[in-house]
């Protein structure tokens, strides 16, 4: 998927997490082989050239077509698994495969885990008693510095994701013209309890613009965010505060 994936397990038997680590990482690999628009072998590439049907994919893909669907329904399009009139799934599976190795490590019954995939993190459990789990946000226009630090404190799970200029320039596309989203910011950083969505949420957003994006932000349930601005200007949801710390 063209970054780095790291692990932070807490708890449990140690062969239990060194199995479930290694079926994790191989299903990793295996979402890559499957999904990536950059291999003309992959299923999501023959199915786009019609060679395939859905039906004949691995089951995983129906079930990020949906769960993109729901997110295009969601975000009123403007997060969108189409880009040059071309599927493509990959702005949803990052999120979705990490979230996904993220539970599957949580089953042998460790205390907590997290999954960062190129600064995307899952949360689960906790690092130790009485010790929530804490991302720290890049601040984009501060090279080394942060602009936040969010606690996991009193939830189950959680997720940070964020969608920005600053890593990878302007590769965020607005549905509505196919063309590069040129808007007034530099990030949006979501919290959610599942990286799935807060990924998704994050680039939607980004494409709106600070304005819209953060009210369409506020409507959603389980949801906040901070939207960092190219003028510097810092803007959050509501609720962002209670998890800040």
């Amino acid at each position: 998927m063209g970054t780095v994936f790291s692990f932070d397990v807490r708890g449990g038997e140690a062969e239990a997490v060194r199995i479930a680590l290694d079926e994790a990482i191989a299903s990793l690999h295996r979402v890559n082989e499957v999904f990536s628009t950059y291999r003309d072998d992959s299923q999501v590439s023959r199915l786009v050239r019609g060679e395939l049907t859905v039906e004949e994919c691995d089951p995983e893909v129906a079930e990020v077509l949906d769960l993109g669907a729901e997110a295009e329904q969601v975000s009123d399009g403007w997060f969108s698994m189409r880009y040059q009139g071309r599927l493509d799934p990959t702005g949803i599976v990052k999120g979705w495969a990490a979230e996904r190795a993220a539970r599957l490590i949580a089953a042998v019954g460790v205390s907590g885990v997290s999954v960062n995939g190129g600064g995307d993190v899952q949360l689960l459990g906790v690092p130790g008693p009485e010790r929530p789990w804490r991302v720290g946000v890049s601040d984009p226009l501060r090279p080394g510095g942060l602009a936040a630090v969010v606690s996991a404190a009193g939830a189950d799970e959680l997720a940070v994701a964020t969608s920005g200029t600053a890593e990878r320039g302007t590769h965020i596309v607005d549905p509505r013209t196919g063309r590069s989203a040129v808007t007034d910011l530099v990030a949006v950083t979501v919290v959610a309890p599942r990286l799935t969505w807060a990924d998704c949420w994050a680039t939607a957003a980004f494409a709106m613009g600070s304005r819209e994006g953060l009210a369409w932000l506020e409507s959603l349930p389980d949801v906040e965010a901070l939207l960092i601005t190219a003028g510097d200007e810092v803007r959050c949801t509501g609720g962002l505060a209670g998890r800040l710390g």
